[in-house]
């Protein structure tokens, strides 16, 4: 799978902003957003296009349409903020923390999640394109009924997780770690799983291992 890198210029070449407020339909291009504090905002429809965000903390905040494209979250702090119905292309979140973040019926193509905490994150109803979770510990993390044919998951913490309503056909989870998943068993069909996890999956089974 090749995911298409986000098309941001050079920073040098960004402006630097300090964005404490936001408003609906707001768009912002070619920003360099460092540092700044977002609290207590409700807006939709923001669109954040060429972006990067360097420690960045959003919280008590509802985003919901929002739109990323072409944009990169480094050291941010997303935690509990609403991005429902989110439309998310060619954007990557490294390093952050992404606890309880509402992500219900987002769209994602072209993503990638990589070395973040998104620990009770909720996907609910949301639809992946070449996206990878990489590295990530995404425990008791929420994606009931999501299409998952375009996610893949790289040696990430899913203990808990929630895949009820999911079809795991070709969705290998090999070499994530597990002590048990919250899934459907006509789902099960297909998914890829090592050896050691057939265990967490036999309870489902009703199956006894000696």
């Amino acid at each position: 799978m090749k995911i298409e890198q986000p098309r941001i210029p050079e920073p040098e070449l960004l402006l630097p902003q300090q964005i404490h407020s936001l408003s609906s339909k707001d768009e912002y291009s070619r920003c360099l957003i460092a540092g700044s504090l977002i609290e207590y905002q409700d807006a939709a429809r923001v669109s954040f296009d060429k972006t990067i965000f360097r420690n960045v903390t959003i919280t008590e905040s509802s985003l919901h349409h929002i739109e990323l494209t072409d944009v990169i979250f480094e050291h941010c702090d997303l935690s509990n903020v609403d991005f429902s119905d989110a439309f998310i292309h060619r954007t990557e979140f490294r390093d952050c923390r992404m606890i309880g973040t509402d992500f219900t019926r987002a769209r994602f193509q072209n993503v990638t999640v990589s070395g973040c905490i998104g620990e009770f994150a909720v996907f609910r109803f949301a639809n992946f394109k070449n996206t990878v979770f990489a590295q990530s510990a995404l425990i008791s993390a929420d994606y009931y009924q999501s299409s998952l044919s375009g996610l893949f998951f790289t040696e990430c913490n899913l203990d808990q997780a929630v895949l009820a309503g999911c079809r795991l056909k070709d969705v290998d989870l090999s070499d994530c770690e597990f002590t048990g998943l919250m899934v459907d068993l006509q789902d099960l069909d297909g998914c890829i799983i090592s050896a050691p996890q057939a265990a967490s999956f036999a309870g489902l089974l009703g199956l006894v291992i000696k």
